[in-house]
């Protein structure tokens, strides 16, 4: 599968800096959803809303920031230097609930921290799209150049995720914090180095805030396949959090052995991610929307074969199925995203995106814990595959979805208006 990865782009220092510090930052990360998980269910008392709320301060300020890091991330001089400052902070975030998880709470403090821990994250997510465009100016390279960071990215969450299950269970989840923590502050200390190589943007402060929100968002709700997309991702994201940050670990400790089981579940999609990034850098699919969207469904199989209790092994392969199924959704929709979005009003579209894809994720993290509680993790999981199902289902009664052309086929589409134009 990644055979038809395209390494000569990583030839390119940018390339090669942005691709370094995108995978520190994630082989620190992949520590903090297992640690937070199970260090909350460890504490003593601690029940699944506990959990719940603290899952959803992280999650609710990511909602309610993005907005404004999509604006600052079209209007500063410099995206590296931004997400430089925010990489600090989160280091800064983690530091602190590492000492919180080391001396057994209180819940309240650790769901502070993890709120702003959710600045951070919504700060810093919008500009990521915007960097990738500053990096690779050829569009034809872009393609590749997204298969090679989810590659990486998917490989340092792999390697983060092994680490992760041995650290938790055997040192503890206070630890496995403190790592993460150490990889913000040395990702933060590349993008500086990134920000000194890239040149600056110009400045956009011309035309105040709420403008600049108005202009991206008639620039989102111009593509129908983008926010219908976006849409049905609300509802498979929901789910999503929900089973990795709750019902998986709930069912995993009832059934399939704790910590350490549902680490190789974890592994076993970020290895799926890593093969389906390198397969989707060498598709050329004449519907990349279609084939995105169909691929979203995967994203129903772990928590479908957790309900039924299924053994270990087969929710190991869903997982890994997940993995493969989920990366060609997201490579191709970020491909068909800096395509056909103007480099200039990127960062807001992408925080509009977020904002929308991340709108129930807190309801869903906040709720989770106390149905679960009442009708039982397995109940809630069937649940939540067959919305899964449902938001698919949905999204492709668009025909947008079903007729974007792939970038090929709208080169050779656009050849013909541009002969008759000269």
């Amino acid at each position: 599968m990644l055979s038809g990865l395209n390494v000569a782009l990583l030839s390119q220092p940018r390339l090669r800096l942005l691709a370094a510090a995108r995978f520190v930052s994630v082989l620190g990360s992949a520590f903090g959803p297992i640690a937070v998980s199970f260090g909350v269910l460890a504490l003593p008392g601690a029940t699944p809303g506990d959990l719940s709320l603290v899952l959803a301060c992280q999650a609710l300020p990511q909602l309610i920031f993005v907005l404004w890091g999509g604006v600052l991330g079209d209007r500063v001089r410099s995206r590296f230097r931004l997400v430089s400052v925010t990489e600090s902070a989160a280091a800064a975030c983690w530091t602190g609930l590492a000492v919180l998880f080391a001396a057994g709470g209180p819940i309240w403090l650790i769901a502070l921290l993890a709120a702003l821990g959710g600045v951070t994250r919504g700060l810093f997510s919008p500009a990521l799209e915007g960097m990738v465009v500053d990096v690779i100016e050829d569009k034809a390279d872009r393609q590749q150049a997204n298969a090679l960071l989810k590659v990486s990215t998917n490989t340092a969450r792999l390697l983060g995720m092994t680490l992760a299950g041995v650290v938790v269970s055997l040192l503890g989840p206070a630890l496995a914090l403190a790592l993460d923590a150490l990889s913000f502050a040395a990702c933060a200390a590349l993008f500086t180095a990134l920000g000194r190589r890239t040149p600056d943007r110009p400045v956009r402060y011309k035309s105040s805030a709420l403008r600049d929100l108005r202009e991206g968002w008639r620039e989102f709700v111009a593509h129908e396949w983008l926010w219908v997309t976006t849409g049905q991702l609300a509802f498979v994201l929901a789910v999503v959090n929900a089973v990795a940050g709750l019902l998986g670990p709930m069912l995993a400790k009832a059934y399939l052995g704790g910590a350490w089981a549902w680490a190789l579940v974890m592994v076993a999609q970020v290895v799926g991610q890593v093969g389906g990034a390198g397969w989707a850098g060498r598709l050329r699919p004449g519907r990349p929307m279609l084939l995105a969207t169909v691929c979203t469904a995967g994203a129903a199989l772990p928590a479908l074969l957790l309900a039924v209790r299924a053994p270990l092994l087969l929710v190991l392969a869903g997982a890994l199925a997940y993995g493969v199924m989920w990366d060609v959704t997201m490579v191709l929709w970020r491909t068909c995203l800096q395509r056909e979005v103007p480099q200039e009003a990127i960062s807001r579209v992408s925080s509009i995106d977020l904002l929308g894809c991340l709108a129930l994720a807190p309801a869903g993290l906040a709720v989770a814990g106390p149905l679960a509680a009442v009708y039982g993790p397995g109940a809630i999981a069937l649940g939540s595959a067959g919305l899964v199902v449902v938001a698919v289902g949905l999204a492709l009664l668009s025909r947008d979805i079903r007729t974007l052309p792939g970038e090929s086929q709208a080169q050779r589409e656009m050849a013909p208006a541009a002969a008759s134009a000269t």
